[in-house]
This record gives C-alpha cells, sequence and structure tokens, in this order.
C-alpha cells in the first residue's frame, strides 16, 4: 500500500510543486498590449517599454522616461475530455469512466509593469520589468475521473527582470537578469489499491490532499537590434534556463475514514517535499519592415527549449506513508512562427492585427489533466492612441487548440480547448 500511494500522491504533488498556460506549454507570452495586438511579433520592433521583455535593446532607440501598466485578462481554456480515463489504478473492476469530463472556467490576471529611462545624447538605457511569465491554473469538477490527479492547481508566478542597454551607430546591444518566485496551490483526492473480505483487489480512495509551496530561481536574458534603414529592422532576444527550487513544499492529507479503518492510517498526514525544475530557455529571431511608412509588417520565430523538462522528482521528509518519487514529462523542444502588422490609421491612433502557429512540447505519453495542452492557432486583433504624453494600447487574441487525440495510461479519449485573452496597457512619459 505504502508503495502505491507514494505514487500516486506524489507524482500529484509534483505537478503542482514543480509546474508554474501562452506559446504552448505553460509560457505566457503576452506582456504588454501592443505586442499581443501583433500575435507577439515584436521583438525587431520592441518600441514601447515592454521591450524589456520582448528584446530591451530596443530601449536605446526610445527617447525620455516611460511607466507602463498592464495586465492581460486571461480566460483559462475551456477544456472538455471525451473518452475513457481511470479513477486509481486502471486494472481494477469499476476503475474505468466512459463519458465526457468537463474543466470548470476561471480567470486570472497576470500584471505587467516598465518603467525605462534612455540617456539624453548618451548611448544608453535602462529598465526593470516586473511581470508574470509562467502562470498556471486548471480546475475540473470536484466528480470528475480526474479527481485523483488534479482537482484544482494555480501557479502564481512573479518575474522581476532589470535590464541595461547600449547604443552604437544603429545597433543596439541589451543585457539582463531574472528574478523569478511562484506560489502554488494544488487539491486532488488519491487512491490506492485495497484487498476486500474475497481478496480481490479494489480501488480506494485515501482521502483529500492539499498541496502549497513555493520556489524562485535566477536566470539572465539578452538583446540585439539593427535598424539599418528606417524601413528595415532586425531583431534577436534570448533567455536563459531557470532552475526553479522548491525546498518547502507542504503536503497536507485529510484520511477518508476508510482508509483509516482498513488502512490503519492517521486521520492526519502532514509532510515538507522538496523538487526543482528547469524552465526552458528561448531565442527569437524578428524582421521588421515598413513598406510604407504608415505600415509595419513583422516576421518572428521562437524556439522553446522545452526538452529542460524531462522529469520531474520529488523527496518528501520522513513520514509513514509516502516516499520520493519521479514522474517522467519527457517535453520536445518547439518552434512558434508569428507575424504581427500595425496601421497607422493617424497620427494617433493605430490599427494591429497578427496571427501566430504554436506548436505543443508535450508528448502523448505524458500528457495529463493538469496541462492538457495542444497545438493552436492565435488569432489577434488590436488598437492604440497615442500622444506625447503617452498611449493606450488594446489587444484581444482567440486561441484556438487543436483537438487532441490521446491514449496513454491516464486517459484514453480526445481533449477540446479554446482560450480568450485581453490586454492592456497604459503608458506615460514622464
Amino acid at each position: 500500500m505504502r508503495t502505491k500511494l507514494a505514487a500516486v500522491a506524489a507524482l500529484a504533488a509534483v505537478a503542482a510543486l514543480a509546474l508554474p498556460a501562452h506559446p504552448a506549454g505553460f509560457h505566457i507570452r503576452e506582456q504588454g498590449a501592443k505586442a499581443m495586438g501583433m500575435a507577439n511579433a515584436f521583438v525587431a520592433q520592441a518600441d514601447d517599454p515592454s521591450a524589456i521583455f520582448y528584446n530591451p535593446a530596443g530601449l536605446v532607440f526610445q527617447e525620455g522616461t516611460k511607466a507602463s501598466l498592464g495586465v492581460t485578462i486571461i480566460q483559462v481554456p475551456e477544456t472538455e475530455f471525451t473518452g475513457k480515463t481511470w479513477v486509481g489504478d486502471p486494472d481494477l473492476p469499476g476503475a474505468e469512466v466512459s463519458g465526457k469530463q468537463s474543466a470548470r472556467p476561471d480567470v486570472f490576471f497576470p500584471p505587467n509593469i516598465y518603467v525605462t529611462h534612455t540617456m539624453k545624447d548618451k548611448p544608453w538605457a535602462f529598465g526593470i520589468g516586473i511581470n508574470s511569465l509562467y502562470p498556471l491554473a486548471k480546475r475540473w469538477n470536484t466528480t470528475t475521473a480526474f479527481r485523483d490527479e488534479v482537482k484544482e492547481l494555480a501557479i502564481k508566478p512573479i518575474n522581476v527582470n532589470p535590464t541595461v542597454s547600449y547604443r552604437y551607430k544603429n545597433f543596439g546591444f541589451a543585457f539582463g537578469l531574472d528574478y523569478t518566485k511562484a506560489t502554488l496551490w494544488l487539491e486532488n483526492s488519491p487512491y490506492t489499491t485495497v484487498y476486500d473480505g474475497n481478496g480481490d483487489p479494489v480501488n480506494l480512495n485515501v482521502g483529500d490532499l492539499e498541496v502549497e509551496g513555493e520556489g524562485d530561481g535566477w536566470g539572465w536574458n539578452a538583446g540585439f537590434m539593427w535598424r539599418p534603414s528606417d524601413a528595415w529592422s532586425f531583431g534577436v532576444s534570448y533567455r536563459s534556463e531557470i532552475t526553479r527550487k522548491v525546498d518547502d513544499g507542504d503536503a497536507d492529507f485529510l484520511v477518508s475514514q476508510q482508509a483509516q479503518d482498513l488502512l490503519g492510517l492517521p486521520s492526519h498526514v502532514n509532510t515538507g517535499g522538496a523538487t526543482e525544475i528547469t524552465l526552458p530557455d528561448t531565442l527569437s529571431l524578428a524582421v521588421a519592415w515598413k513598406p510604407v511608412p504608415a505600415l509595419t509588417l513583422e516576421f518572428d520565430v521562437d524556439r522553446f527549449g522545452w526538452s529542460s523538462y524531462d522529469e520531474l522528482t520529488l523527496e518528501f521528509d520522513d513520514n509513514p506513508v509516502l516516499t520520493d518519487s519521479t514522474d517522467p514529462k519527457d517535453w520536445e523542444d518547439t518552434w512558434t512562427y508569428r507575424l504581427g502588422a500595425q496601421y497607422a490609421l493617424t497620427d494617433y491612433f493605430d490599427l494591429r492585427a497578427g496571427y501566430a502557429y504554436d506548436n505543443t512540447p508535450v508528448p502523448d505519453e505524458t500528457l495529463g489533466p493538469e496541462l492538457p495542452d495542444a497545438d493552436r492557432h492565435n488569432l489577434t486583433l488590436g488598437f492604440g492612441f497615442h500622444s506625447d504624453r503617452g498611449a493606450v494600447d488594446f489587444a484581444y487574441m482567440a486561441v484556438l487548440f487543436k483537438d487532441r487525440s490521446v491514449t496513454n495510461e491516464k486517459q484514453d479519449g480526445e481533449y477540446k480547448s479554446q482560450a480568450h485573452l485581453f490586454g492592456l496597457n497604459v503608458t506615460y512619459n514622464l
């Protein structure tokens, strides 16, 4: 029993402790409404304070001191699973559940804050950004067959990014640091195998598990921009891997009465846990072109090094129930392709649109209900008002997930998902 319970509860705890959903995976690319309106094809433009995230080398081509406050309103993907899944051990009678499982709708609001300063008559610029790069939220109905893996999962990260940029003629160079910290919450109802009076194995709900924790890590980023003319701009941006360590996770069990009676478990088990995950590095290559002064077109290619997420290992403090465990993930590196456009309708009003194709890094073998990811099409629209005082930018994104058929030890069926995002940034020229 001890081994089986550890395998069920520990793996669920690992997922929550380590997972920090918006290129495929759980990275949020929407860190500024102007860029979001162009499907985040912005690395070669980077001409507002959100350049700190997209390409900090763009800061040296701006002027003065600016402050920008924004929010991305994310309607968490409305996910439905149709097919077969299993509660507890899938080989036991009564474990199979067929039909439709539904995730509960949710909304969260990752913010972004940027302050920048470009020195007059000197080739230096400085800035600091605060945003949320790897959030995740998923709530399944508490009665679904996924309850033994996840009922509720919430990750709330914060990223702090100071940066410095330098200009040489029409070249821009930048370097910055990333400090990330995340808090988490998980609820599930783990099962284990017991034997009835006839000696036959059956699934038993052990109780309700809650996991809390926080972790942090450091990384770095760099940017490059070349503007050979008013019509062309080229950009490169890179962010390093970040190893996020969790040393003070807390797992809390409320053991069911049946589990107490049959297995001799205490009514309550509390223990600590530790783990770590290496978040991927990202590389962006971009080109922007102005065929006419009023129109800007940009094409970006992003590479995400998701192969860093190959497994998760959890180490529990000494306790009578749980043992250390490893959960394979085997995620794959991916590429994302973006095309964005901006048209200056007047001297003060811009229209924007964009499209991106995003590949999922999650293989069929390890796909699960905590993050039922799929390849996706992102369609965006946006507009902005700007003057000498500042700017107000709005954006909308429709995330159209491809239907994802999957067969593994957790489920046999199809996921359908969609999400909607809204972005707003207010920028003030100080």
